[in-house]
């Protein structure tokens, strides 16, 4: 007893001295910043001694330390009202403002600072605190744990009832393809995987690297709900038109991300791949897990869950500390991408596309804010000894949509997504339970110029000249738009006037467009069913002709009557699905499996009316966007297809020897067989199988 009694208090008098470390520092680092900023001033008018001087800023920075303790989280859970963009643009404000007030409650002396000074000073204190606390808990296991969990604002749960039972997070790597990875290993730009892989210091290796293949949507939300659900059925691009519901639905929209889940737990069976004591974070998709936090399907405003969603955000931005650190990485980052833009454009680097507006603003958020809050909420479900987590780290997929998914820009991404799953690897050392950390990715990415930048038209102003609507003015001077305006005057056999349509439609029967990466859906809202290839030939005698013959599209996929459906290409090709294994026509550059993932889509219901990929060059693996992207991802071609899984070697190998790990409900089923593994290898053998061993 008295040993357990002196360790406790052994325990409480290292706390007690860590803290006085910390406002020793704080108070001396408040005295610098007085000495250096002109507006900032601990002193009277009249001059003080030293020791008057001194008193003040201990109290000062005693009294910010208590403040940023006790009101800051309250501040924060009110800050969650506000869109979770600007809440790292307040911190700076916030912080100060509570620096002022600790200094007007002096009743020493009543220091003072000017307000935009106040926010330096906080934000400098703030982060000085943070450091040195850190340094002094570094050998100190359980400090080490505790300020974790203040981290992630978890309450510390008793030590799990099957310790011994390994527990598993995943880590998906937004858009980072296998090849990517592998470079990114041969370069060095991430130690920590190179590690696990035992390439270059010669140690073993403990992780294999699987490639899989992706379905035809090779993009986030029909792979991740692929994963989480066991289903991504009738899913048939990131965008799409459902013409019963007269509504397109988004995959990143909360109300689409809801419905998409609540029809995979119907067709699957079953709540998700965590449904068994699992935590769900920064996904599309919550995957059955009890604990979600910034999980898009629960994003909606019914029931107060949106609340429930962003309350990630109270558990990182509760420690002000935290929010100084990320705000200040927040800014270092818009700074960096308006500089690498800025640099981009002025070498007149091609392909390019726009970067301005908010879009810095938008990728600091997704690879500063997204990512210290993500990893935290991990680091606090790994010190709580969760069975399973699952979390979506999205910095690479913004970055390489813009930069494209090789260089520098990139390169600095997966450097600083590297020193993440370090971290989340020396957290799980100090996790109640063993932890198999297995990382994967949903999709790669494949570079090209956009679509609109090599013809100088859109795939809608395409669509509508095929159909002989009007078209913009710069589409009908492009080469692309006078081709297809000749076959509408050469299918309907009379010459067609410049800028005269043949047919005049209604609003509603004109055709919706949408693109998702280099896949691109049109359908006709006034027909209530899937137009077969004869009724749109009927209606629009020179549509298929124009899509199919313009070099920057690869195929088409459309219903048939004689033949169920088939595929089109340039020159007249016709190819039924049924004979594609024999034939694959257009479908030739597309590689192995191409012809299994277009059969699979057409057999959904809400598949567009025509399903447009398109053109993919082998040689240098580029495709055309139809979004404004210059790394894509969402169709066939190339690397966007060609995700990779990356599993501890104590888990059984994904697929046999010479099999191919293919389609996102696959990988569903290696999870769920690994999630079973790990719970057999902590269950205590029967005394009958102990004995038969």
């Amino acid at each position: 007893m008295l040993g357990v009694g002196g360790g406790r208090w052994r325990r409480i008098a290292s706390q007690i001295g860590r803290s006085i470390t910390v406002w020793v520092v704080s108070t001396l680092t408040m005295l610098l910043l007085a000495g250096i900023l002109p507006d900032f001033r601990l002193r009277s008018a009249d001059g003080d001694s030293a020791t008057d001087i001194a008193v003040t800023a201990a109290f000062g920075a005693g009294a910010f330390g208590l403040l940023s303790a006790l009101v800051w989280p309250l501040l924060v859970r009110l800050l969650l009202l506000v869109p979770a963009l600007v809440l790292g643009l307040l911190v700076f404000f916030l912080n100060g403002a509570l620096l002022w007030l600790a200094l007007y409650l002096n009743p020493v002396e009543r220091g003072a600072a000017a307000p935009e000074t106040a926010v330096v000073v906080a934000a400098v204190m703030s982060a000085v605190a943070s450091a040195t606390g850190a340094a002094l808990a570094v050998r100190d296991d359980d400090a080490y744990r505790r300020r974790l969990y203040r981290l992630a604002d978890r309450r510390r749960r008793s030590t799990p009832a099957c310790a011994d039972t390994p527990g598993t997070v995943f880590l998906q790597l937004d858009g980072v393809g296998h090849e990517v990875l592998l470079d990114a290993v041969d370069k060095g730009l991430m130690p920590t995987v190179a590690r696990w892989l035992g390439t270059g210091t010669g140690g073993r290796p403990t992780h294999r690297l699987t490639p899989w293949r992706t379905d035809w949507s090779s993009q986030t939300g029909a792979s991740q709900l692929g994963i989480l659900h066991g289903s991504n059925h009738d899913v048939p691009a990131f965008r799409w038109y459902e013409k019963a519901r007269r509504e397109v639905m988004v995959c990143n929209r909360p109300t689409s991300a809801a419905e998409l889940q609540a029809r995979a737990i119907e067709y699957s069976g079953h709540a998700g791949l965590l449904a068994e004591d699992g935590a769900s974070r920064g996904n599309l998709f919550g995957g059955g897990a009890d604990e979600q936090a910034l999980v898009l399907s629960i994003a909606t405003r019914r029931r107060g869950s949106g609340s429930r969603s962003r309350s990630g955000y109270f558990a990182y931005f509760s420690d002000p500390a935290n929010a100084v650190r990320t705000a200040l990485s927040f800014a270092a980052e818009v700074g960096r991408e308006i500089g690498q833009s800025t640099r981009a454009r002025f070498r007149k680097q091609r392909p390019r596309v726009s970067r301005g507006g908010l879009y810095p603003f938008v990728r600091a958020f997704a690879t500063v804010v997204e990512r210290d809050v993500v990893v935290a909420a991990v680091m606090g479900d790994l010190l709580a000894g969760r069975t399973a987590v699952y979390a979506d780290l999205v910095a690479y997929d913004e970055v390489a949509h813009h930069s494209g998914p090789a260089g520098r820009d990139t390169e600095k991404v997966l450097q600083r997504l590297d020193r993440a799953l370090a971290l989340i690897e020396k957290v799980a050392e100090h996790a109640p339970r063993p932890y198999r950390i297995v990382v994967l990715s949903d999709h790669g990415q494949s570079p090209g110029e956009t679509f609109r930048s090599r013809y100088g038209l859109t795939l809608g102003d395409l669509v509508r000249a095929g159909c002989g609507l009007p078209v913009p003015r710069r589409a009908r001077r492009t080469h692309s738009g006078a081709e297809a305006r000749a076959a509408v005057r050469a299918a309907l056999r009379r010459p067609v006037e410049e800028g005269a349509e043949h047919y005049r439609p209604t609003r509603g029967s004109e055709p919706v467009v949408l693109a998702s990466g280099n896949l691109g859906l049109v359908s006709f809202p006034d027909v209530l069913h899937r137009m077969t290839k004869e009724e749109i030939d009927a209606r629009h005698p020179a549509l298929l002709p124009t899509l199919a013959n313009h070099p920057g599209i690869g195929f088409l996929l459309v219903r048939s009557e004689a033949h169920g459906g088939v595929v089109l290409g340039a020159h007249g090709a016709e190819v039924p699905l049924a004979q594609l294994d024999d034939d694959p026509g257009p479908l030739a550059a597309f590689g192995p499996g191409a012809a299994d993932v277009v059969r699979r889509t057409h057999t959904f219901p809400h598949t567009a009316d025509i399903m447009v990929n398109s053109f993919y060059d082998p040689v240098d693996g580029e495709v055309h966007a139809f979004e404004e992207q210059i790394g894509s991802h969402g169709g066939l071609g190339g690397a966007q297809a060609r995700p990779f899984l990356l599993s501890p070697l104590t888990l059984s190998p994904p697929v046999a020897d010479g099999a191919e790990l293919a389609g996102a409900e696959q990988v569903h089923h290696v999870l769920r067989r690994w999630l079973k593994e790990a719970d057999a290898a902590g269950r205590p053998e029967e005394p009958g199988r102990q004995r038969a061993a």
